[in-house]
This record gives structure tokens, C-alpha cells and sequence, in this order.
């Protein structure tokens, strides 16, 4: 059988046989050759050929290379794919790639430790080439031969033809976005306003070990310094053959027989896929896809549960039993450590596009940056933290000790500063745990509540919701039915830990009525809003207990002048009629959690008899991607199905305020070393990069009307984000 390596390695084979190549790509393997570079930096997705300084052009030979060559057409041309600022993998035409491997260079077939090289100017136009790590450089002999030296070689770098392309996801897309039309002006472009692009396995670029989110049971990463083939491989690692071992299955829904194929990059068999909620959604070319087709703001929230964590950790003890001891599940540090992942991507996004700052993907602080990055044509990412113990602040319950509460005043204090300056600038106050700021707000009638049970070592007490919890008086719907009993007989590791710790006995809840959480706003609760509006965060209301909803927007009202609030959650816990006008008339805004087309046409109709008069409609989306949820499915039979390819900016449906925008065309996202495609009216919201076709979806079920509240979104966010930190 093969190794995942091996299979990848026949692949790239298959690829460079096949010549194969994207619309979008950086890199130049055709015979128009790019300019000379100018610095380090401008070798980004370029074909070049290596010359040694004094001695000669370098060529293959053997299991390593050779500066022989008289001239660059005997040369060997390299593919210079970036691992980050000024470091580079050297990707030949054969797919092999020059590498620092047991004293010498080599090739090899799968880039590792020693493919990646620094590279830096000696002099204009010569450049040293060094290992990452160490105080080895490239060099070559008396003989050519290159070999690891610590008396570095300059070498330069010549224009070439004839590359094979690094393997890279492309984006399908055909021309380039749209910019500004003035730091001014209004801007166009639409909001995703709840995230997680950080979650994965590890939250690094695989040059060093940080550690994963979620204990380790999402899998995949956001990028990898060597690209979609590490970032996407194989899951079975963490998953077992076959997807056995998927804690998807048996954790979260309980259904321990369910398995799935486990092939990644370039397969994708079963995953990505809109019910898959522990594989990688977000990787950075899918994201890059929907910033193409108008995507300008996005928060990104650092997230984890810690019970959940806790519990995901005692799953992979049995799949990385030494590894998983060291696995961190405390929320404020993985949050945390998801933001400072997040800032590392900007650096490998401008490596990629050719230096500092030139890149698409930008961290924004406030809203007057968020507009100049805008204006440019670029996406601003706002980040954001989700979790339940918020600054440390854990509840647990202690038997014979009542409540013990895990943070001051002093610690929120200390911490609301250090995520400033980290740039956290959207928080929520509360999430699916109860915690020493309140209660959670109910959704969920059983999974949750043993996961809290977990984490604070009491179930949720109840009161029935009022009204029922539903039809009228409520844009969502508050609380649940609660369950009483655990469906099964334990077999799953959730429930078996619970009936093991309780003597299989649950509390009971009134049959048949809606159940809302007793845990109101505490002192602790009430301080800490309080602090987060002084200092000016975006708040997102969602997941807070219905009454919580009510005293935060009483303290939004109470504020000089009033303090607006967000919803882009799908209101978890419910919201009243009453709330959603409250939150749209203190100038926040409620969008829709991860809808499909149909869905984000029929939530505008539901908003617009509480939209407040003058103000333009504005509808954005909150796709929760990697926040272990699923995603949308298909519209389902009797829609108007999209073809492929699609155009965007152009016809009768695109408005007024798209004049001047050219149109931009969008091919059937396709991996061509595999031929695997994604249709939106057959696999739904598969991963982020089917937002572009969610866009052409909307236009679908809702035209104009639709696409102008889609494309307002952005604006409306900033206009919310100004009225923020305009005080």
C-alpha cells in the first residue's frame, strides 16, 4: 500500500507528465519569461535559473546538482515557490526539489526541513542562498558540484521558461478584482462576520510546533509553508484508516460505525464538505476566491471549548499518546495562539504575491485602516475571540465548596490590554459553557449540556422561555426541548465519560416546553461589558442567555452616546422582535449565520419589517467555518441551478453601484492533478472557497434587491465600527 507521501509523489509525477497549469497562477512556466528580479523578494512563483557566481550555470546531475552548465539554456530552470519572506523552496522541472539532506544536497521528491532556504542580497543582483536553521549555505566545489558550505557561494538569478509549477490550489477565477473608488467613498463589498481561519491541527506554518486547536480533532491547516500538499494531506493520522477513529462521529454526533474516506490534497473524496465540521474549510486559496468576488471584511475569532477540548484530548491520547499530553485546552491561550497564527499568514500571503506588503490579506486595528486597505483592493480582517471562560473567568461547581470562580476584576482588566495590543478587536462575552460572566444561552437539548456538564460540573438549570420561545414575539427561536436521557447505552466517549461520572442518571427537564438557562448576567458578567465598552470592542450578543441579551442592550442604551451591538451568529440562545429592533436601532446590525442563496434572500425579507427607515438595507453572512458546525447545503430541487462558469459584476441584476466594476469570471473550482470539482447545487457550502458562487446563488434566488444588501454589508460593518470607536 501506499504511503500519502508516496501517493503525492506520484501526483506531482503525474502533473509535470501532463503539464498541468491553473488560469490564476503566479508563476510563468510558458515561453515568455518574467523580468529579472530586482530583490529577494520578486523571485515569488517565478521560473528562474541559478548561476554560481564565477563558476557556471546549475543543472542536474546525479541525485544532486551541478554548476556546470556553459550557458542558461543547459541550465536546470527552478520554480520559486515562497515559504515565507525571503525564504523559498527550488522546485525543479522533474518535481524534484534541492535539499539540505545528510550533509548534502540533494533531491527529493517531498519538501522537508531542509528544502527551505533563506535568501538574501549580497551585493545588487547576487544573492547568498542559506539553510533555515544552522550556519550551513549553499556553495559549490572546485568540481561545481553544490554542496553545503560555511563560506557561502553568490549566486544570481536569471528569467527562465520551462518550470513545473509548485503544486498550489488555484482560485478558478479569471482577471482581477475591483479597488476603491476613494478612501472616501462608500464601500463595496460584502461582510463575513464570524470565522474561524485559525482552527486546525497545528497552528503554525510547520516550521516550528505550536500545537492544534480543539485538542486536536480539526484537522488540516489554513496554509503550511509548503503549501496545499502539507496543509490538506491525508487525515488518517488523526482520523484512523478509514475515518474510524473520526471524533466527528464519535463525539459530537454519536454515531461511533459512521467512517469517512480520509484522502486530502488532491483527492478530497469526502471531505471537504459541508457536513464535515473537523476538516479544514478555510484554506487560504478558498479564501482568497471569495475576497475575488467581493469579500473586503472578515472576522476571524480565535475559539475553542475547553470542556470539549478536554474531552477531544482524552480521544487523541488513543491516537497520539505521548504528543496529546502536551496539548493545550485552555481558551484564552488557543484563542490567542489562533490570532498570532492568523498575523503569520499576512506574512505568507505578501511572500506569495512579492514582498512586504503587497499582499491581499490585511490585519486591520480600526476602521480608518480597514478603509485604506479596502480602498486598495484588499480584504480587511478583523480579529475576534470566541470562547466561553473569556480573561480566565471559569465556573465549576465543587461539591461541599459551592461556585469557584477563576478570574478578578484585576485579571479581566489586565487581559481586555494584552488582547488589544494583540489586535483582538470583536469579542464574545459569552459562548456554549456557562461561565463565572453568566449563562449560556440554549440551543442545543443534549450535547452541549454534557459538555458543560463537563467544564463547570453542573448542568444547566431552567426556566420555561418566555412566550413559549418561539413564534412571533422572536426572530430566533430561544432555548430547546431539553433531553432527559442519553440515546444509546454510553459506547461513544462523551457519554460514556458522563454515565461513568453520574451512575448513568440525568437531571430532568419539563417534557415538551422550550428551555431557557436561570444563569443570568453576574457582577462579574455586568464589570467586564462594561470594560469591553470602554475600551471600544465590537461585541456580538449571540450566544448569550436571552436575559443577558436584554441587560447588555440595556447597557448599550445606557452609554454617552449609545453603544452598538452585533448578531451574526444566528442569535444562539434566542432573540426577541423586541431585541432584534433594539440591537438595529442602536446602530448594529444582524446578519445571517451560514445560509445558502436561498436561505440569505429569505432572511432579508424576514429583516426588512425591522429594518429602521432611511438606512439601506445591508445583509452580510456569518459562515462559522471551522467552528465545528456544519455548513450550508444545496438549495435543493426546483432552483434555478448555477452555470458554470459564472460571471459576476455584470448584467441587469448588478446595480447602480456596481458601475465601473468589470466583470470578473469565475470557472467550476477544479483540482486538475485530480479532476476533482466542486458544484454549489450539488455539494453546498463544501469550504470557503463556494462563497463566490453562494454570491451568484443570491443573485439567483433574490437579484438586484438581494445583491445590493449583499454588497452594502461591508460598509455597514465600518459604519457600525465607527460608531464603535467614534466617542
Amino acid at each position: 500500500m501506499f504511503s500519502r507521501k508516496s501517493a503525492a509523489l506520484v501526483v506531482l509525477a503525474l502533473a509535470t507528465l501532463s503539464g498541468c497549469s491553473r488560469s490564476d497562477s503566479v508563476g510563468d512556466s510558458s515561453s515568455n519569461p518574467n523580468p529579472a528580479p530586482k530583490t529577494r523578494y520578486d523571485l515569488a512563483n517565478h521560473c528562474y535559473v541559478l548561476k554560481a557566481e564565477g563558476v557556471g550555470y546549475v543543472k542536474r546531475e546525479g541525485s544532486g546538482y551541478v554548476a556546470s552548465a556553459a550557458d542558461a539554456a543547459a541550465a536546470e530552470p527552478f520554480y520559486m515557490k515562497p515559504t515565507a519572506l525571503g525564504r523559498y523552496l527550488f522546485h525543479d522541472r522533474n518535481s524534484s526539489i534541492l535539499t539540505a539532506k545528510g550533509g548534502q544536497v540533494s533531491q527529493v521528491g517531498w519538501a522537508e526541513e531542509g528544502s527551505d532556504w533563506s535568501i538574501d542580497t549580497s551585493s545588487p543582483g547576487r544573492y547568498i542562498v542559506a539553510q533555515r536553521v544552522g550556519d550551513q549555505s549553499l556553495g559549490a566545489d572546485a568540481a561545481g558540484k553544490l554542496v553545503l558550505a560555511t563560506a557561502p557561494s553568490s549566486f544570481s538569478f536569471e528569467p527562465a521558461t520551462g518550470c513545473t509549477a509548485y503544486p498550489e490550489l488555484g482560485t478558478g477565477v479569471v482577471g482581477d478584482t475591483y479597488k476603491g473608488r476613494g478612501v472616501g467613498k462608500p464601500v463595496v463589498g460584502f461582510a463575513e462576520v464570524h470565522t474561524h481561519m485559525a482552527m486546525g491541527h497545528e497552528m503554525s506554518d510547520g516550521s516550528t510546533k505550536v500545537g492544534p486547536s480543539a485538542g486536536g480533532v480539526l484537522y488540516g491547516q489554513m496554509y503550511h509553508r509548503f503549501g496545499v500538499p502539507h496543509a490538506l494531506e491525508d487525515c488518517d493520522e488523526y482520523h484512523g484508516p478509514n475515518g474510524i477513529r473520526d471524533p466527528e462521529a464519535l463525539i459530537l454526533d454519536l454515531t461511533p460505525l459512521v467512517t469517512h474516506d480520509t484522502k486530502g490534497w488532491p483527492d478530497f473524496v469526502d471531505w471537504p464538505g459541508n457536513v464535515s465540521q473537523l476538516h479544514q474549510a478555510m484554506y487560504y486559496k478558498w479564501v482568497e476566491r471569495a475576497w475575488k468576488a467581493g469579500l473586503r471584511v472578515m472576522v476571524s475569532e480565535g475559539t475553542n471549548i475547553a470542556a470539549l477540548c478536554e474531552v477531544a484530548q482524552i480521544y487523541m491520547l488513543t491516537v497520539k499518546p505521548g504528543e496529546a499530553l502536551t496539548y493545550d485546552c485552555n481558551d484564552m491561550n488557543l484563542g490567542i495562539n489562533q490570532v498570532k497564527y492568523l498575523k503569520t499568514l499576512q506574512d505568507y500571503v505578501d511572500a506569495q504575491e512579492g514582498g512586504p506588503g503587497k499582499g491581499w490579506f490585511r490585519i486591520v486595528g480600526d476602521p480608518t485602516q480597514a478603509r485604506e486597505v479596502i480602498n486598495e483592493g484588499k480584504l480587511a480582517v478583523v480579529p475576534g475571540l470566541e470562547f466561553s471562560n473569556l480573561f480566565d473567568c471559569t465556573s465549576k461547581s465543587v461539591l461541599g465548596l459551592g461556585e469557584q470562580v477563576g478570574c478578578t476584576k484585576e485579571d479581566i482588566d489586565q487581559q481586555i490590554e494584552e488582547v488589544w495590543d494583540l489586535g483582538v478587536r470583536e469579542l464574545f462575552p459569552y459562548h456554549d459553557v456557562d461561565s463565572a460572566l453568566g449563562g449560556t444561552g440554549i440551543f442545543n437539548n443534549l450535547v452541549i449540556n454534557l459538555v458543560g456538564f463537563w467544564g463547570t460540573g453542573h448542568f444547566w438549570d431552567t426556566y420555561d422561555c418566555p412566550d413559549g420561545g418561539e413564534g412571533d414575539t422572536y426572530f430566533y427561536s430561544a432555548g430547546a426541548v431539553m433531553a432527559t436521557a442519553i440515546p444509546g447505552t454510553g459506547n461513544d466517549p462523551l457519554t460514556k465519560i458522563i454515565l461513568d461520572g453520574l451512575g448513568g442518571t440525568l437531571p430532568l427537564y419539563p417534557p415538551g416546553k422550550r428551555q431557557c438557562n436561570s444563569r443570568g448576567m453576574t457582577e462579574l458578567g455586568r464589570y467586564t461589558v462594561q470594560k469591553l465598552m470602554d475600551k471600544k470592542f465590537i461585541i456580538d450578543i449571540d450566544h448569550a442567555e436571552l436575559s443577558i441579551k436584554s441587560d447588555m442592550i440595556e447597557m448599550a442604551k445606557a452609554q454617552n452616546p449609545p453603544y452598538p451591538l452585533i448578531s451574526a451568529h444566528g442569535g444562539h440562545g434566542g432573540i426577541s422582535i423586541q431585541q432584534a429592533k433594539d440591537i438595529l436601532d442602536l446602530g448594529g446590525l444582524i446578519y445571517p449565520m451560514k445560509p445558502n442563496g436561498k436561505g440569505h434572500a429569505e432572511f432579508i425579507q424576514k429583516l426588512k419589517p425591522i429594518w429602521p427607515a432611511g438606512r439601506p438595507m445591508a445583509v452580510g453572512y456569518g459562515m462559522d467555518a471551522n467552528g465545528i458546525a456544519d455548513r450550508a447545503g444545496p438549495r435543493g430541487a426546483g432552483s434555478k441551478p448555477v452555470e458554470y462558469p459564472f460571471t459576476l459584476f455584470q448584467g441587469s441584476d448588478w446595480g447602480p453601484q456596481f458601475a465601473g466594476i468589470k466583470p470578473l469570471k469565475f470557472d467550476l473550482l477544479t483540482v486538475p492533478e485530480s479532476g476533482k470539482t466542486w458544484n454549489v447545487d450539488e455539494v453546498g457550502t463544501a469550504h470557503y472557497g463556494m462563497v463566490a458562487d453562494y454570491v451568484e446563488e443570491i443573485r439567483l434566488e433574490g437579484g438586484q434587491e438581494a445583491l445590493d444588501a449583499l454588497y452594502n454589508s461591508a460598509e455597514a460593518y465600518l459604519q457600525m465600527w465607527e460608531k464603535t470607536v467614534n466617542r
